[in-house]
């Protein structure tokens, strides 16, 4: 017997793990997509015959949620996890360096790649242990380390311009999608506490193998009809109207109302406030939003034989060797992400690609003498929130005032920057309170969301 029925607007990340754990649970699970195609803000474009994603979505071991999700979809197959975390750093001068974690507990277990990195001096090598330390020890939950950037904490503990660039920028970069100039210190804590700093293997890094439209779209939709949830794609919902006098709730469609026990709204703050949500109006208009912008180019031959590496002292960040991804039978394909990417997002397609190519010259010599036989640019112009100092003020709870109506995404208040694991954590997060709803329970507030996987 159906605990009742349960309506999700938005197939993204959150939205995929809430229908699936409301299914799972007993729940008559409808899902409502406006696009034609599940995954939200992790997707892949199709061109002249090739993939390429709208992001390098990368993932770390610690996202115990996300590689739960991934199980439960049949894809876990279909991603590639470090054995042990290595991540080359180059730079334009042509030195090279390797964050590596060593077979030691945190945090000794990256003494070794602290103490050797050559993109800093020896002086700033040794300041690196003792401003790791310090971010260990800091409470994530306190309220005040939400009012400071990460900058200004890190210049507190005597870290030197050179070391804030060349080394703390390369994990705030991809994981708050800011600079340390720019990101919350509260925010900066989690990553490097969650990611780098409480267990040695946390860091170890993932990625996909295939395109994410096949990762998350394809096999999200299969384990979703499996599980017998009713996909509704190409299907923009116009409003939600929670009902006081019946304890329900009615989605507003084109050509029809859908009337549902409760709904967990997983889409983006200006979206659910338009929807009619009132909660999620003030976070449409304080949170903010940062972009992601990715270079695909596609070379005649092999340019490198790195599968992934970051980049210090060049406009570049990462790179991603997305070669059989892409589909590239011939030659090599090369992503280059870029994260807080506001100065590009007004470049053209033609500009970008000449101005990253030249900038990845300098740093693999094999590329100036293959050729350029394909590029395409992709943006994600609100790609995450901003994480700026006092963001979490603005970041929702799953639970709303309106009674029934439940709230999922990666700018909630998860605790975790706005990222594939804290999507799945506000899905599972909202799954559960809905539920709880459907069983007649009275909706409990949990802080942060998502703390239990």
């Amino acid at each position: 017997m159906s605990l009742g029925r349960l309506g999700v607007v938005g197939g993204g990340l959150a939205g995929i793990a809430t229908a699936l754990a409301a299914a799972d649970a007993g729940a008559d699970v409808v899902l409502f997509e406006r696009r034609g195609v599940l995954g939200g803000l992790t997707s892949s474009i199709e061109r002249n015959g090739l993939s390429f994603d709208n992001g390098q979505h990368v993932f770390l071991r610690c996202c115990t949620s996300y590689l739960a999700l991934l199980e439960r979809i049949g894809a876990r197959g279909m991603v590639h996890l470090q054995d042990r975390m290595d991540v080359v750093v180059l730079s334009p001068s042509g030195t090279r360096s390797s964050l590596r974690r060593q077979s030691l507990p945190a945090p000794l277990h990256l003494s070794w790649s602290l103490a050797t990195y050559r993109h800093l001096s020896v002086r700033d090598r040794l300041g690196l242990f003792r401003a790791a330390l310090a971010l260990r020890a800091l409470n994530a939950d306190d309220p005040s380390l939400d009012q400071c950037t990460f900058e200004a904490w890190l210049q507190s503990k005597g870290q030197s311009p050179a070391a804030i660039t060349r080394l703390w920028d390369l994990i705030v970069l991809p994981t708050i999608n800011l600079h340390a100039a720019d990101a919350s210190l509260a925010l900066a804590t989690v990553a490097f506490q969650e990611g780098l700093l409480d267990r040695a293997d946390s860091g170890d890094v993932g990625w996909s193998l295939v395109p994410l439209a096949s990762l998350h779209g394809a096999q999200a939709a299969r384990a979703l009809a499996d599980a017998g949830v009713t996909v509704r794609r190409s299907t923009p919902v116009l409003a939600v109207e929670p009902s006081p006098s019946t304890s329900r709730s009615v989605v507003h469609i084109d050509d029809e109302d859908v009337t549902v026990d409760a709904v967990v709204v997983a889409t983006p703050p200006a979206t659910a406030a338009a929807l009619g949500v009132v909660d999620a109006a003030a976070p449409a208009q304080h949170l903010g939003s940062s972009p992601i912008v990715n270079v695909h180019l596609v070379f005649d031959r092999q340019v490198t034989d790195l599968e992934m590496f970051a980049v210090v002292d060049s406009p570049v960040q990462f790179v991603f060797d997305r070669t059989t991804s892409s589909g590239v039978r011939d030659g090599q394909c090369l992503a280059l992400s870029l994260s807080a990417a506001t100065d590009y997002m007004a470049e053209g397609t033609e500009s970008l690609v000449k101005f990253f190519t030249s900038a990845l010259w300098d740093l693999l010599p094999d590329a100036r003498r293959a050729q350029l036989v394909d590029a395409a640019v992709t943006r994600e112009r609100a790609a995450t929130f901003r994480g700026v100092p006092g963001a979490r003020a603005w970041r929702s709870g799953t639970v709303t005032s309106a009674p029934g109506v439940f709230l999922a995404g990666a700018w909630c208040d998860t605790g975790w920057p706005a990222t594939m694991e804290g999507a799945v954590r506000s899905g599972n997060a909202a799954a559960r309170q809905a539920l709880a709803w459907l069983a007649g329970s009275a909706p409990r507030v949990e802080s942060p969301l998502g703390v239990t996987p």
